[in-house]
Order: C-alpha cells, then structure tokens, then sequence
C-alpha cells in the first residue's frame, strides 16, 4: 500500500499543468472532443488530504484522465516542491466554459447533471441548458444508489455528465460510469457546482477570489459544514507540504514531472 507522501507525489505526476489562456483553450478543445469515455477532476488541498487517509479515493482520483489543479493551497504545494503550478482551474469556472463550448461543437449534446437536491437541482439543470443553447439535460438528485445513476446514463447515453455529489463519491462514480460507456463521454467531478448554479451558495467577491481566499468567504457562510475541510483540514494540508519540501523524499517510481 503506499504511503501518503508517494500517494501525494503520484497525484502530482499526474496533474495536468496548464500554463497559459492559450493552452487553457487548447484544453477545452481537447475536453469537448473526447475519443472515448473520459473523466475530468479536480485535486485542491481537501482532495490531497483525502487521498493521504483514503486509498480507495487516491486511486480513483489518480484513475482520472484529465487531473486539473484547483485552488491556491495547491499552488502552494508546487512552488515549495519547485514547481510550476500554471493555471488555476477550478470546476466552478472551467465547467460552464465547457458546456457553452460542446454546445459549440455538438449541438444536439445530451448532458446529465447528478447531485444535489430539489430546488436547487433543478435550477441548476436549467442555467446547464441555457449555457447549452437549449440541449437536453437530465437531471437526477445525488442520494441514489450508483446502480440508479449507471441505469441513467446506459439509457440516456448522454455525452457529457456533470457529477455534483462532491468527494469522495463522485470520483468513484465517474470510474464506474466511464466503465460502462458504450461511447465517448465526457464524466466531470464537479463538486459543489450545482449548488452555484442552482443558487444555493454564492461565490465569492472577484477580489477575493483573485487572492486565492474563496475560502475564507464559504468558510464564513458555512461555518458548520466546512469547518473540519478548512479549520482543521488547511493546516494539515500545510504541515504535510513543508513536510514534503523538507523531506525531499521523492519515490523514483512517482516522478512529479507535469503531464503536458
């Protein structure tokens, strides 16, 4: 079983770093035109701590064909490993862009949106359409069994599934529903995304989101359900990369080398 540092060092490699606007749309390019089933997530800080207790979890996450970083702990975590951390490419942000975008390229795409609850669901579901133009999206709630969830999707065979049931269980749900596509797809972690859309949270202040502390802006809307995330889970976070940097154990077989 690996450690948590080799877990942490394999989720690294597998990151896909972005450096710039133009390869930030060379990615969306990528994404809307998947040659098979594929699966896009996210790793943030709350992902990484996970992943060092989690094992089941870690090798979801790591199964992912796309790995995009997601918030400013992370960036964190790169810079003192020496590494570049590119752009920051968080679900809340990238997942509109992509749905306006396979509309683009597919204008008959069929999308799923899986999570969350009544009102907030639906309402989700209908901003999705209209950054599609209109395109079809099913809607189901995320507090069904995932057999449900795979039964959905063999008889809608939609090209494009946004899960929003949040970690750990959408990562393990993308794996099986990229399993059991019979065409190419594109699976999206996305978190807490229907929530946003649907209105339930607000995001932050531009300004604060500019500094890298949307967080602190949830934090302080959701005191109850992220303090153990945040309170307690941000400096664990930290006290396990100054460890990493310190250390400077690096397993061979898990080079952080970036994806391109």
């Amino acid at each position: 079983m690996p450690t948590w540092p080799q877990r942490w060092y394999r989720l690294l490699a597998e990151l896909r770093r972005v450096p710039d606007a133009p390869a930030r749309e060379r990615l969306l390019d990528a994404l809307v035109h998947p040659a098979g089933p594929r699966v896009l997530a996210f790793a943030n800080a709350h992902a990484l701590n996970l992943a060092a207790r989690d094992v089941a979890f870690f090798e979801d996450l790591a199964a992912a064909d796309c790995l995009l970083r997601d918030g400013q702990g992370m960036a964190w975590l790169l810079r003192l490993l020496r590494q570049r951390p590119g752009l920051n490419l968080n679900g809340t942000d990238l997942i509109p862009a992509l749905v306006a975008r396979f509309a683009q390229v597919q204008p008959g795409v069929r999308m799923a949106l899986l999570g969350t609850r009544p009102p907030w669901l639906s309402r989700a579901g209908t901003r999705l359409q209209a950054l599609a133009g209109g395109a079809h999206c099913l809607v189901a709630d995320g507090f069904m069994p995932d057999d449900e969830y795979l039964r959905l999707a063999a008889r809608e065979s939609p090209h494009l599934v946004v899960l929003a049931m949040g970690m750990p269980r959408q990562e393990r749900l993308a794996r099986a529903l990229r399993a059991a596509a019979q065409g190419p797809c594109l699976i999206i972690c996305g978190g807490a995304i229907a929530d946003f859309l649907g209105g339930r949270y607000a995001r932050a202040p531009r300004w604060l989101q500019r500094l890298g502390l949307e967080w602190c802006w949830r934090l302080a809307r959701e005191p109850r359900r992220l303090f153990g995330r945040y309170v307690l889970g941000n400096p664990l976070f930290l006290a396990r990369a100054l460890w990493l940097a310190l250390s400077r154990r690096q397993p061979a077989a898990a080079s952080p080398s970036a994806r391109s």
